[in-house]
């Protein structure tokens, strides 16, 4: 399983035949979610077969290779924050849990989606990018990260401008994707929102669950965002794309230990 045509349902998302109408209309479409949503969606992108595939190769390594990522954490991965006091319930810390794979574990059809120049094209345009970059890191370029029962991917903001998952495979329960657009700016940090969200008192909270196949794009810089602990004995099961405009970037080694366990 190799082609994108095995791969990618190129049928609704013609990714293969760029320029052509329908490729500039998913465009348009991906736009238009991005402008409205924050975000965009494309359920059924890979094909059934080739989430099996997925999820047969990558099961097996997680069980015997993954990094445990265990960490305590504010919502913007910083110790301080300047103006902040230490007790401030912006501050207040969660823990994030899951086991993550790195790219030079992750082969077949994650890694041939993401090498694959139109899946990088694609995503320069809905993102109103000239050109997006596949990393120089062996460990960063691709990341697969399986939660199980009871662990969950706390409260955060996102450091890149997007973000490009597909989910796998679906917990039985829970795991659910809960973000609050546009809670903050680059002009207004509103420490006293990102306390209520905390709190469990935001009204303007929203849910999502997503099906196996879906890629989603998502712009998570100033939308705070988790997914909520796991329920049941099946993982959640995630893939993330790492993409710049420059070509070239690398973690630093002591980036690659924090967040991988190991340098490349």
């Amino acid at each position: 399983m190799d082609t994108m045509q095995d791969i990618i349902d190129l049928d609704r998302y013609p990714l293969d035949r760029p320029e052509s109408p329908e490729w500039q209309a998913l465009v348009a479409r991906a736009r238009a979610d991005l402008a409205r949503d924050g975000m965009f969606n494309f359920e059924g992108f890979l094909k059934p077969e080739a989430i099996g595939a997925a999820v047969s190769a990558l099961v097996p390594r997680f069980d015997g290779e993954s990094f445990t990522h265990a960490r305590k954490h504010n919502i913007y991965f910083r110790k301080e924050i300047p103006g902040l006091a230490p007790g401030h319930p912006a501050l207040r810390e969660f823990e994030t849990v899951n086991r993550t794979l790195c790219g030079d574990q992750i082969g077949g059809v994650v890694a041939a989606l993401y090498d694959w120049p139109g899946f990088a094209r694609f995503l320069a345009a809905a993102m109103e990018k000239p050109v997006l970059h596949t990393m120089d890191d062996p460990l960063a370029r691709v990341n697969a990260m399986a939660y199980g029962t009871g662990e969950a991917l706390n409260w955060h903001f996102d450091r890149s401008e997007f973000t490009t998952t597909l989910l796998l495979q679906a917990p039985e329960a829970g795991g659910e994707f809960e973000y609050r657009s546009d809670l903050r700016s680059d002009d207004d940090p509103n420490y006293e929102g990102v306390a209520r969200l905390l709190a469990d008192g935001d009204p303007d909270l929203k849910r999502l669950t997503l099906a196996p196949g879906t890629l989603n794009v998502f712009k998570g810089k100033n939308t705070a965002h988790r997914v909520t602990p796991v329920k049941g004995t099946r993982a959640r099961i995630i893939t993330v794309f790492s993409f710049y405009e420059r070509p070239g970037v690398r973690f630093t080694e002591e980036e690659q230990r924090g967040f991988y366990g190991r340098a490349a």
